[in-house]
């Protein structure tokens, strides 16, 4: 009877197994040149940074472990040089989910403390990450790289989209990487039960902004390719939609009375903000949640 049960499990391991690697065979990595060392690259979850030079690879974020071989193939088309040292903005796995592997490939993995925290604990299935999958250096506050002949700004926002959320700025490249703090024409996902907040994701734009030009290219957590114009408008919905929710609160608006209110947020929605991940439904829930927190 235990041997059926251990091999009932070891089935279903297989099978999930067999299942995540699929989910990501079709998957094309597309890369988009910014500046003369750095790039964009796409593929299956958060977008990914690289920085190449005499002084070796530089990537932030990895997505999924299935991905990872495409990863580093397309790495190796912009160079030849070894990698060097990865940068995870927030901990979630379509952003940290190749980090064994990178390490493997021989990156040194740097990240906020609170990811390492979230990481080195018991995940979702029970399991432990392995130690590979750590960062290995950590940072509190703020963090800056020399690499490649500039000066990256390694920034830390608190209670954003997480509690371990990092903004990079590519000083020379004039390139920034939001993480996940800014989602590129959609509505964000803020991730509340990992410490994320409205006010903290707002403040996190703001910060965002304050080290950027016009001419900054900037890499969102998702979405394409963006700038400081696209940029603001995305700050100018996310206070447009404090403004209106914090009212509906104050007038004694419930939860659901806000989740089901279009009106709330139907210049965004209009304009396709909901049509992402989070949906139009779902951003009014994750403020009134968080405001409403606040508030008390």
């Amino acid at each position: 009877m235990k041997t059926l049960k251990h091999l009932s499990i070891l089935l279903i391991f297989i099978t999930a197994t067999v299942n995540a690697q699929g989910r990501f065979d079709n998957v094309e990595i597309k890369t988009t040149k910014l500046s003369e060392h750095t790039y964009m690259l796409e593929g299956a979850g958060g977008n990914i940074g690289v920085s190449v030079g005499e002084d070796g690879v530089f990537v932030i974020d990895d997505q999924f472990a299935p991905l990872s071989k495409k990863i580093l193939t397309a790495i190796k088309e912009l160079s030849d040089m070894p990698l060097k040292f990865l940068v995870n903005t927030h901990y979630h796995g379509d952003h940290t989910g190749g980090n064994e592997n990178m390490t493997e490939a021989g990156a040194t993995i740097i990240a906020h403390d609170n990811v390492k925290k979230r990481l080195e604990a018991k995940q979702r299935d029970g399991s432990f990450k392995p130690k590979e999958a750590l960062p290995v250096i950590t940072f509190n506050d703020k963090l800056n790289i020399t690499i490649n002949d500039e000066s990256v700004a390694v920034f830390h926002v608190e209670h954003a989209h997480t509690d371990g959320d990092a903004i990079l700025y590519f000083t020379e490249s004039n390139v920034l990487h939001t993480g996940d703090t800014y989602f590129n024409g959609r509505y964000p996902y803020i991730d509340l039960n990992s410490g994320g907040s409205v006010n903290g994701y707002i403040e996190a734009a703001k910060r965002g902004l304050m080290v950027i030009d016009d001419e900054t290219k900037i890499i969102p957590g998702h979405g394409k390719v963006s700038n400081k114009e696209e940029y603001k408008g995305f700050l100018t919905m996310l206070e447009a939609l404090r403004t209106n929710i914090q009212k509906a609160i104050g007038d004694g608006k419930t939860e659901d009375e806000v989740k089901a209110d279009s009106s709330l947020t139907k210049t965004y929605d209009d304009l396709g903000y909901g049509s992402g991940f989070i949906n139009s439904e779902r951003i009014r829930l994750t403020f009134y949640k968080s405001l409403k927190a606040t508030k008390s």
